[in-house]
């Protein structure tokens, strides 16, 4: 048996409760195949496999607080410290009522080497808890992000786990645990990423993710002979990376025409219109229905149905795996011709497999999407140089590391004989420097 089915096997043993875990190990150590037989016997000799699979540390806690009725209420709260072999721990901290240890876990082993893609000095961590923010008040919320970080503190710094936000985790939240770990600790240091402006937040960290998830799609079609402009667009999702992935691909000359939230879609064939979403998601945080109500050429539909609609580009930017084998048939019945995750693993493997089987260029969430992290390291720069950098610093910046990111992938992917497939150039390059640190710095 091979070094790899050896540790997916243990792998698979261990955690055999946690299927987001192991769908994210299997995809990486799967396309990690040629790296690893070429140095099987260094690398079995260091367990190189069972480190990098295995957590540095996972910790869980209680998380009690009061409801505006005087009830008390009690959560449950997660930090998975991956591995930290290129910098300090970093990775985003989700509030949703199906967050679980093995959810957490597949998300901080994705941030290995989504982190590790950007280039710059940062590992990978996840953190949340089962906590719905939705229909809460503004006291209930703090209450929950006080009593969340009280526990919290105790593991993160601006030099060991830097946080971030992500799903259920926006600015607001992001400000309550900020100034509750400021409190405690007695001190302000760049604990947390994606901070109000005022207090050390970073120009264009809302737009990140939603951005560099275009520049690194305009990347990959150039270098296929295409060019984004003039390309409907079909995006799942109506949060932070999808409004502003539908923003950049106007910019671009791109036509958006779909949207999503978790009750039901948007099919808009005249364009979703941008300002209208924005005020109906971002400042009334309601449903997409009043995005109909509002809009005469929009259709809305319950449930599931965004990748029905004929598209040349779709970019699933929702969560995990929302985009099923079924729907990567309609895909390419339709002649879409590329998809690029915006979300983190939205793509079910068979799905992904299909795609790329049938010709559509697949761009995987931890090279397409990685532009929000990048920008989190960027905003940690800031704070470390006591510096405010403009919109155009950062964005400029943010796109050089999207467009690099494309191309240190596609050249992992030729150097082992796989032009095209971008998962594996995107695991590969990854892996690479992740394990040369970790080899650099012996067992620990």
């Amino acid at each position: 048996m091979s070094y790899v089915d050896e540790v997916l096997a243990q792998v698979k043993e261990k955690n055999a409760s946690e299927p987001e875990f192991l769908q994210a190990v299997e995809e990486v150590l799967n396309s990690l195949r040629p790296v690893i037989d070429a140095n099987e016997e260094l690398y079995r000799r260091e367990a190189v496999l069972e480190r990098i699979t295995e957590p540095d540390r996972m910790i869980m806690f209680r998380v009690p607080w009061v409801d505006d009725n005087g009830q008390v209420q009690v959560n449950r709260g997660y930090r998975v410290q991956f591995n930290n072999a290129i910098g300090p721990y970093k990775g985003g901290l989700r509030l949703h009522p199906s967050v679980n240890l093995g959810i957490i876990k597949f998300l901080g082993f994705e941030q290995i080497f989504k982190n590790s893609l950007t280039s710059l000095p940062i590992g990978g961590g996840k953190g949340g808890a089962d906590f719905d923010p939705k229909g809460k008040s503004d006291r209930e919320i703090m209450a929950f992000c006080q009593s969340f970080m009280n526990e919290l503190y105790k593991y993160i710094g601006a030099d060991v786990d830097v946080p971030a936000g992500d799903i259920g985790t926006g600015a607001r939240e992001i400000g309550y645990m900020f100034g509750q770990y400021k409190k405690i600790r007695g001190v302000f240091e760049g604990v947390l990423t994606g901070k109000g402006l005022t207090y050390g937040g970073s120009l264009a960290r809302t737009q990140a993710t939603g951005y560099g998830l275009l520049y690194f799609t305009r990347e990959m079609l150039k270098s296929n002979n295409d060019d984004i402009a003039g390309k409907t667009v079909a995006v799942s999702g109506a949060g932070n990376v999808a409004i502003y992935a539908i923003e950049k691909a106007y910019q671009m000359g791109a036509k958006p025409v779909t949207c999503s939230d978790s009750t039901g879609w948007i099919y808009d064939p005249e364009g979703i219109d941008l300002a209208l979403l924005k005020e109906i998601k971002e400042v009334k945080r309601a449903r997409l229905t009043e995005y109909a109500a509002a809009r005469p050429s929009a259709e809305y539909h319950e449930g599931k149905g965004v990748w029905s609609v004929k598209c040349d580009i779709a970019l699933p930017c929702a969560t995990q795996n929302e985009l099923h084998l079924e729907d990567a048939k309609m895909l390419v019945a339709n002649g879409c011709m590329a998809v690029a995750e915006g979300a983190n693993m939205p793509t079910t493997l068979d799905a992904t497999k299909y795609l790329q089987e049938n010709g559509v260029l697949f761009a995987p969430g931890k090279a397409a999407n990685a532009g929000g992290v990048a920008t989190s390291a960027l905003e940690m720069s800031q704070n470390s140089e006591r510096l405010s950098w403009s919109f155009e610093e950062v964005d400029s910046k943010l796109e050089s590391i999207m467009i690099n990111i494309f191309h240190n992938l596609d050249d992992a992917a030729k150097r082992y004989d796989k032009a095209g497939d971008y998962v594996v150039g995107a695991n590969i390059a990854g892996f690479e420097k992740v394990v040369t640190a970790m080899m650099a710095q012996g067992v620990c």
